[in-house]
């Protein structure tokens, strides 16, 4: 055999041949040959090698020795059926070669064995997993910000497929004449689960980011709360945030007109008091309890009006800073909502390309 990869330079058990009358020569060897055959990983799991192995003699050539072929097939009566490999196709051939040296007729028969893997270990154990784990990486984005998991999510999918790119990389040989479109496939959702952990960073810090520190710019509201919201289609577009705004400085101006009449009543006592100055001689005919009551009275809606004002202010910097608050937590909604249906296409697209580029998938008995 031309490819032999025994160590032994014969490994098969000594037969006698069979001389017919005509001169043909019947030769049946028996034994376990070890062939090179020369593999193409590029569609694993989903792959089909073709080995040859060549017969011929080295030293004779064809006026000395004749080889033909008695079918024109591998014969398969007493094969028995591979568990990892289907055995595709048999073809025999005879051929003649003539070397450059020589003008001899060298005469060799060639097997050629075309074998195909079976997926369905893979696929149960490789492939559906991955897509599932796949499938839980678009969840992150789901998660909401305030679960505190989105980032422990999606590293564990990240370690997850790590194991597996592991488990190709053993189940494969090592070579770097192509790169299986499995290990293609995992490499990137692993970059999409890399990508998520980095956009789930930029969505908590949008998410629970503190007005005092951070000031929303103009840019991030059109580009983000506007457009981005429409785009996505939330409910929550720019206009409206403007006329939730609207509504709650129209509710506190209703506030400041209820409080003005005990505004003018405030005024209207000062004026008195600076009209009717504190003498003894304005207050020498009035009885000391009514004038300590008047006192008392004046001096309490001095201190409601300043608590009121307090009140007022500080209900207006909860509001404006609980406007702030929920425009950024409105962004990081937005940036979880874009990078769901983002990924979700990308997850999607990758699967659909990677199986339908897989030759006869659709087609397992096609040669």
């Amino acid at each position: 055999m031309y490819n032999s990869a025994d160590e032994d330079i014969d490994s098969k058990f000594s037969t006698n041949i069979v001389v017919y009358s005509t001169g043909v020569l019947s030769w049946v060897p028996i034994g376990l040959y070890i062939s090179s055959c020369s593999i193409d990983i590029k569609w694993f799991p989903f792959d089909e090698q073709k080995c040859i192995m060549k017969f011929g003699s080295w030293t004779y050539d064809g006026a000395n020795v004749n080889l033909t072929l008695k079918w024109q097939e591998v014969d398969i009566s007493t094969y028995q059926e591979s568990g990892e490999w289907a055995l595709i196709g048999r073809p025999a051939e005879r051929n003649i070669f003539k070397y450059e040296c020589c003008i001899e007729e060298y005469i060799d028969i060639t097997f050629t064995l075309h074998i195909r893997r079976k997926t369905l270990y893979y696929g149960f154990n490789l492939i559906i997993p991955c897509f599932m784990i796949s499938s839980l990486a678009i969840l992150v984005f789901v998660l909401p910000p305030d679960a505190g998991e989105k980032i422990g999510l999606g590293v564990t999918i990240l370690l997850a497929l790590s194991v597996f790119m592991m488990i190709v990389a053993e189940m494969i040989p090592a070579t770097s004449g192509s790169v299986p479109i499995l290990a293609v496939y995992f490499a990137c959702i692993m970059v999409m689960c890399t990508l998520s952990v980095c956009l789930t960073v930029l969505v908590l810090n949008f998410h629970h980011r503190n007005p005092d520190m951070y000031i929303m710019p103009s840019w991030v509201k059109t580009l983000i709360c506007e457009w981005g919201a429409w785009v996505v289609r939330l409910h929550r577009p720019g206009r409206d945030i403007s006329r939730r705004s609207l509504k709650r400085k129209s509710a506190m101006r209703d506030l400041e007109k209820q409080l003005q009449p005990s505004k003018s009543l405030i005024m209207n006592i000062k004026d008195d008091d600076d009209y009717y100055p504190y003498t003894p001689s304005s207050f020498g005919d009035m009885p000391s309890m009514q004038q300590d009551d008047n006192f008392i009275t004046k001096t309490e809606l001095k201190m409601i009006l300043r608590e009121l004002r307090s009140i007022t202010n500080k209900i207006k910097e909860d509001n404006e800073s609980g406007e702030e608050i929920n425009d950024w937590k409105f962004a990081a909604m937005v940036i979880d909502r874009m990078c769901l249906w983002v990924f979700l296409t990308f997850t999607l697209a990758s699967t659909l390309a990677v199986f339908f580029s897989i030759p006869h998938i659709f087609n397992p008995n096609e040669k």
